[in-house]
């Protein structure tokens, strides 16, 4: 997330030379009063069958594309003016807007370039984005999928070597080590070298050159805020695929100072806060919504809250929760048949060190339940397994041992909060967008943040979202982001 960028061409060329005799003959000319597509343009380059065949995967992973006219038209002016300066005219690149709350963008072979709106989001004006974007055109235009991909195929190859071979070899396992931390230098240059082209780029057309290292910065912020675990000694993280913020930046700002002082180029500030209006923030309606301590689903027409103190993470997999004390709870769903008791689902196998002793048939409002014990390590478990006709819903608190006394009282809890939503709550239940808002006289951080709804912490991330230090407030006529329905 602090590079703004996934490495996830490893591996791609084999899927793309199988599609290719697939997707050879979507190329035939056709009449000339057919549109030019983004398909017809780059029918040329080699490299597009990767992107093609890895274009429908990316959007499975990342809830599909985000549309929104007034958001394409936006960014389409931004690559347009990027367009005017690159270095590699005949290159025609696809951005999509990923469905995604994450913050990340990367790029395929072929100039295939995403962005996720929750990037999007996170970025304060257009040359943030320009330098999001063209540091994404810098991995295509010096071809770093295609040279990635072959050195992780060769450190392939010699894991092999090395475990099949020289398996009792120390100087073979070093060599290994060696060319295992080689790769992720490799990795690491091929980010600064994306960098300088890209700041280049927007530097060339006329976009301030430091937003790049001013966005690297809100990353960096960013990341901190959602708790992101940080290593105790990032000198030991060898493969790391990314060189170090503080590193990025300052080179950053080296490379921008080659086109005069900040605030030298446009920011195009007010245009890009137009353009994301109304765009959606955080998890859609698919996944369900966080609202503070409170967890909504309406498609499932569910609901449940997590005590104070507990901060939740709506994941693709689970709904995770964690708490003071090292203390963690996880809520998710499978399906049951109806014919098969609890308590026989309970202690079919899926819950190690399960006590036999410890399973209470209960009921949760009306619905039916059933709780246990269990222990596995430094850590005791509650369970509790609840039906809604042929779907099982779960929770599993998670406390350290040394704590065990308290462990049933919190996930008698939170197991009892979940309820079935009326028609009415399902019916009131809004997205998230982000809010355009102009400060008025009087006007502070303050008061701006209280606008924010769903979310904890309104003042962290009213400063997040609009890049305002700790010590700084806010300017009368000036345009900020919020976060409402």
């Amino acid at each position: 997330m602090l590079a703004a960028c996934t490495s996830i061409e490893s591996g791609l060329q084999e899927a793309a030379d199988a599609e290719a005799a697939k997707t050879k003959t979507a190329y035939m000319p056709g009449p000339s009063r057919d549109p030019v597509t983004f398909e017809g343009a780059q029918k040329g380059d080699p490299q597009s069958t990767i992107g093609i065949s890895q274009h429908p995967k990316i959007l499975a992973a990342y809830g599909g594309a985000y549309n929104d006219p007034e958001l394409e038209q936006t960014l389409a002016a931004i690559v347009g003016r990027l367009a005017t300066v690159t270095d590699d005219p005949n290159r025609v690149y696809r951005i999509t807007v990923l469905n995604s709350p994450n913050v990340n963008a990367f790029a395929l072979p072929g100039g295939y370039v995403y962005v996720t709106r929750g990037l999007l989001a996170l970025a304060n004006d257009s040359a943030e984005v320009a330098a999001v974007i063209a540091h994404e055109m810098g991995h295509v235009t010096a071809n770093h999928g295609i040279e990635r991909q072959r050195r992780e195929q060769a450190a392939e190859l010699a894991g092999r070597v090395v475990s099949e071979v020289l398996d009792s070899d120390s100087a073979g396992r070093a060599a290994l080590a060696r060319g295992r931390l080689s790769l992720a230098s490799f990795s690491r240059n091929q980010e600064l070298q994306a960098d300088a082209l890209g700041i280049r780029q927007i530097g060339r057309a006329g976009y301030d050159a430091f937003a790049a290292a001013r966005f690297l910065r809100a990353m960096d912020a960013y990341s901190h805020f959602r708790n992101a675990s940080q290593a105790e000694n990032p000198n030991l993280d060898f493969l790391a695929s990314h060189p170090s913020t503080p590193q990025r930046i300052e080179l950053a700002e080296n490379h921008a100072r080659q086109f005069g002082a900040p605030g030298t180029g446009a920011t195009d500030r007010d245009r890009y806060l137009t353009g994301i209006e109304g765009m959606l923030f955080g998890d859609s309606a698919v996944e369900g919504y966080v609202r503070g301590h409170d967890f909504f689903h309406p498609g499932l027409g569910i609901t449940f809250r997590v005590p104070e103190g507990f901060v939740i993470d709506n994941t693709a997999e689970a709904v995770l929760a964690t708490g003071p004390g090292d203390t963690a709870i996880r809520f998710d769903g499978v399906a049951l048949p109806q014919t098969t008791p609890l308590r026989d689902y309970i202690t079919s196998g899926w819950i190690g060190g399960l006590d036999p002793v410890s399973i209470k048939l209960e009921r949760i409002g009306e619905l039916e339940a059933v709780s246990a014990r269990a222990a596995g390590g430094e850590y005791v478990f509650d369970v509790t397994v609840i039906r809604i006709g042929g779907e099982v819903y779960r929770f599993l608190t998670a406390m350290p041992t040394s704590a065990s006394g308290d462990i049933q009282r919190m996930a008698q809890t939170v197991a009892g909060s979940f309820r079935l939503l009326t028609p009415e709550e399902k019916a009131s239940l809004k997205p998230l967008r982000i809010r355009i808002v102009t400060a008025k006289g009087g006007d502070t951080v303050a008061s701006l943040s209280r606008r924010i709804v769903g979310i904890d912490r309104k003042e962290e991330m009213f400063r997040l979202l609009n890049d305002i230090g700790a010590n700084d407030g806010v300017s009368t006529g000036t345009r900020y982001k919020i976060v409402a329905e």
